[in-house]
């Protein structure tokens, strides 16, 4: 039984949810999203809630119950408030600006390294060191910064790279003489 997948999910003031047939399109005041649900979930809404029901009880259906639930409540969120992540750039000579439809990243490579910032996507950089990813669509905003992460990922020495600003580094000792 999905203790997530049976939770109804309540609407906010000001998000509307149109379901036609299994696509569930959710219009906010930061935007609209659209999504297809599997054919074996049903969605209904009644009286300002949304609830996933499922067909059968095979292990497949069990398995996208929550996940067809989660979707919807973070379409909800993200047309609602919004999605948010802060990254941070760590050593010397480290940088990044916005060029156009660019994000251009200098990490100690012998060429700058330049990523397309997708549709939907606002990418702002502060004090050169400092990105950050604004988006309605929560998987967009993860990838996009998981991407610019993966350019230079922390390294436990002396930690410089890339990294979220909530994210925590364990140090490692380096060597040491006899």
């Amino acid at each position: 039984m999905s203790r997530i997948g049976n939770k109804p999910i309540t609407l906010p003031q000001g998000v509307t949810v149109t379901v036609n047939g299994q696509t569930v399109e959710v219009k906010g005041p930061k935007g609209t999203l659209s999504m297809d649900a599997h054919a074996s979930m049903g969605i209904k809404i009644e009286d300002n809630n949304i609830t996933v029901e499922r067909q059968s009880d095979t292990k497949t259906d069990k398995a996208l119950h929550g996940t067809a639930r989660a979707l919807i409540a973070n379409m909800i969120t993200g047309v609602k408030e919004g999605y948010k992540k802060q990254l941070q750039m760590v050593g010397v000579g480290y940088r990044a600006q916005v060029q156009g439809s660019k994000l251009v990243v200098n990490a100690g490579y012998s060429q700058p390294v330049e990523i397309a910032i997708p549709q939907g996507l606002s990418v702002e950089v502060v004090k050169n060191t400092q990105i950050t990813v604004d988006g309605i669509d929560k998987q967009l905003v993860g990838e996009f910064s998981a991407n610019v992460r993966a350019i230079r990922k922390p390294e436990p020495y002396l930690g410089k790279g890339i990294r979220y600003t909530d994210e925590h580094v364990r140090r490692k000792e380096g060597k040491t003489a006899k």
